[in-house]
């Protein structure tokens, strides 16, 4: 007799959202990019242009560039359920001692970046232990740690100044990726780069939602995802056209978008990664699993210390000195950044490029309020409340969810 028994029907694949409802479920995603771009054209309209001259574009470059290094590893801190308020003043002693040795001892450039880095390691490393293993708050350790290395960079510096630096290190902050086309107008080679970086994220973009569609996975939206992907282009080689009207890609950015995209993969794509957020959003139920939660907390804070390390070589190089009072407040500008960009305050929730995109908001507005001529007494106000607001958004959203 033929078996007459209905065939199951395939579910179908996930209903794909309209753009604004889409955006909408997604709004913490790209709240904060359509937040910096609204941020930007205010400024760019109230400074009549100058906020997005090459010049400036490349000076926000070089004075963001160690707060957006540092905001990586205060991410995965933050991620992982602590906090580390000794990076502004770690940024100052690896400061101070890299003058001490190129400039007292004369040693050349390399030796004393690496240990400069070990260096940062070790201050991780040991700030981390207290933490991770003998379960002090990192509040306590971290503030313990930003006044003993506040201390040792005075006694290292013995109160003074100590500089300049060898031109080959000034280079790390304040030099240019040579044109190997040397055309006189406009750096070729810069504008390339920028082209080929914006065309290898359309064709990582497009493969990535390839996958999800293959997986039955509920992707974007197509017009949303085509139009996401314009304008991130045009913003690119928009930007890579400016910088190279003037010098080029500073060597800073360089190194700042290769860690970017490492740390970006290492959020979204590795085990580690992904037992960070783990170990934030509730670490009983991770160490229940298997996650070993106190070696893991441990690797956050020495990520962090050699991050503040080589921020601290960033900004030494950028300033050519070395002073008592360098990475004072960098700190708040760091966790701001991470805060601004979606990171939750209690742990387990947060993007890389959103603490980037949260780094370019505080570098604007600084930027835009400077050229506008507002003191910093207002700047200081105006700062503190958006970062109150990001904060207050964030409370709000997970109390309604």
């Amino acid at each position: 007799m033929e078996n007459t028994t209905p065939v199951p029907a395939v579910p179908a694949a996930p209903a794909v959202k309209s753009g604004l409802s889409f955006l909408k479920n997604n709004l913490r995603e790209y709240g904060m990019l359509i937040s910096l771009v609204a941020i930007m054209a205010f400024f760019q309209v109230m400074t009549d242009g100058t906020l997005m001259q090459p010049l400036n574009l490349t000076n926000l470059v070089l004075q963001n560039s160690y707060i957006v290094i540092m905001a990586l590893g205060m991410l995965l801190v933050i991620v992982a359920g602590h906090i580390d308020l000794s990076v502004g003043s770690v940024v100052g002693f690896v400061g101070a001692l890299a003058a001490v040795l190129m400039v007292n001892y004369e040693w050349h450039y390399l030796p004393t970046a690496l240990v400069c880095l070990l260096v940062g390691g070790i201050i991780g490393a040991a700030q981390g232990y207290f933490v991770a293993f003998f379960r002090i708050p990192s509040f306590i350790v971290t503030l313990a740690g930003m006044l003993v290395f506040k201390g040792l960079a005075l006694a290292l510096l013995q109160g003074q100044s100590v500089g300049p630096f060898p031109e080959t290190f000034q280079m790390l902050s304040s030099g240019f990726i040579p044109d190997l086309f040397s055309s006189e107008s406009l750096r070729l080679t810069s504008l390339l780069l920028g082209i080929g970086v914006a065309l290898a994220l359309v064709v990582g973009g497009v493969r990535a939602r390839s996958n999800q569609l293959q997986h039955g996975i509920a992707s974007e939206p197509l017009a949303f995802f085509l139009g996401k992907m314009a304008i991130f282009s045009a913003i690119l080689i928009t930007f890579s056209y400016l910088l190279a009207s003037y010098k080029g890609l500073p060597n800073v950015l360089i190194v700042m978008a290769l860690l970017i995209a490492v740390f970006d993969f290492v959020t979204s794509r590795t085990t580690i990664g992904r037992r960070i957020y783990a170990l934030g959003g509730n670490e009983k139920a991770a160490k229940l699993s298997g996650i070993k939660t106190e070696r893991l907390a441990f690797y956050t804070f020495i990520n962090m210390g050699v991050l503040a390390a080589l921020a601290g070589l960033v900004f030494a190089a950028r300033l050519n000195t070395a002073t008592p009072k360098a990475g004072l407040g960098f700190e708040l500008d760091v966790i701001a950044a991470c805060f601004i960009g979606g990171a939750s305050a209690s742990g387990g929730v947060g993007k890389v490029m959103g603490a980037v995109i949260g780094a370019f908001i505080m570098g604007v507005m600084n930027n835009g309020m400077s050229i506008m001529g507002i003191g910093i007494d207002y700047q200081q106000i105006i700062k503190g409340l958006v970062l109150l607001a990001a904060v207050f958004v964030d409370v709000y959203n997970k109390n309604k969810g």
